[in-house]
């Protein structure tokens, strides 16, 4: 028996996808993250030929010609473009594929992908369609905060409880856990990308200046903090100056990046207060001991962990790697079929 499944293992594969609004990644079985990469393609508006996706087509955002546009298919968590969310699995599928080509692969994958607790079965089902098309053979949807909450060891079918939350573009997940099921679940589509627009209305607001999405995240990531930094940090951002509409240029501190998102982190801490006050008494006594966790890119804001858990008044921490820990929990979910199985018939029941 053995031998035979080391056969299969050459002549299929299985993946890992976490399909954010802002990044996606593909993690491989058994070799880890293959694919890291901005969801974001570039299509000819007149052929609706895809010229470019992920980070080539990251850098074409706010400097295509007028028949080329760089599009992100995924709105809060979701797919907005069926079409253009399909062609961009199938080339992240197909990247995986070429990365791990040592034996001949017969078997197309099966792929286990990673969505917000909150979408529609319509959304759900039009997940499980872009990716067979992208010539999956067999798909499973689960949770994102159930992948990270695995993806970081967390203990979630343990008696005990487990919190985590998962902080990424388009999407904030927060969820308690015990025996291998959610307890209390919330999802608010508030999350990276409206602290991305804070900053610029802020800019807007503040120096009547215009500057585009990806300077702003680009600024959340270079100068964001919840708490102030030993060493503030001044950087200059370029854009267009709305009185004059010529090109402007003015420093920013990431004092002033600080108070433009926290409008945006303090609704996200008003959601983790209101799913903690949800939360049974003997499975909040674990938390105190156990902690709260934090997954996905918006943990990397600078000094979150230390204010959330002043707000809190429970322990937070940063997960391990936490960009990849939702990646990295669907592909061990593949070596569990039964916790799979029963993930997987749990929400079918439920919606």
């Amino acid at each position: 028996m053995a031998i035979f499944d080391k056969f299969w293992e050459l002549l299929t594969y299985d993946l890992g996808i976490d399909l954010g609004t802002a990044n996606t990644m593909v993690y491989l079985r058994n070799h880890g993250v293959v694919v890291s990469e901005p969801s974001v393609v570039a299509i000819d508006k007149r052929t609706k030929v895809v010229l470019a996706v992920g980070k080539e087509a990251r850098q074409m955002i706010g400097r295509t010609p007028s028949n080329i546009v760089a599009v992100r298919p995924l709105r809060d968590g979701v797919i907005s473009d069926f079409d253009t969310t399909q062609a961009m699995i199938h080339h992240f599928i197909t990247k995986a594929h070429k990365y791990y080509n040592k034996g001949l692969k017969l078997q197309r994958p099966r792929v286990i992908v990673g969505v917000p607790s909150s979408v529609t079965e319509v959304e759900r089902q039009a997940v499980i369609d872009a990716v067979k098309t992208a010539q999956a053979r067999q798909v499973y949807i689960v949770e994102e905060c159930m992948a990270a909450a695995i993806g970081a060891g967390l203990p979630i079918e343990d008696a005990s409880g487990s919190m985590i939350i998962d902080l990424g573009g388009g999407t904030t997940d927060i969820a308690v856990f015990s025996l291998g099921d959610i307890v209390v679940g919330k999802t608010m589509k508030i999350a990276g990308d409206e602290m991305d627009q804070d900053i610029i209305n802020y800019i807007r607001a503040k120096y009547n200046m215009l500057i585009g999405e990806r300077t702003a995240e680009d600024m959340k990531i270079m100068m964001g903090s919840a708490t102030p930094l030993k060493k503030e940090k001044k950087y200059p951002v370029q854009g267009r100056d709305l009185l004059t509409g010529l090109p402007k240029t003015i420093e920013l501190s990431s004092i002033e990046i600080r108070e433009a998102i926290m409008n945006t982190i303090s609704l996200i801490t008003d959601a983790i207060k209101d799913a903690i006050e949800e939360t049974p008494p003997e499975l909040l006594k674990d938390l105190v001991s156990s902690g709260v966790y934090i997954a996905g890119g918006g943990a990397l804001i600078r000094g979150l962990d230390a204010y959330w858990t002043e707000e809190l008044e429970l322990p937070v921490k940063i997960v391990e790697d936490p960009l990849s820990a939702a990646a990295r929990g669907t592909s061990l979910m593949l070596d569990h079929i039964d916790l799979l199985d029963r993930v997987q018939k749990s929400w079918e029941e439920l919606v």
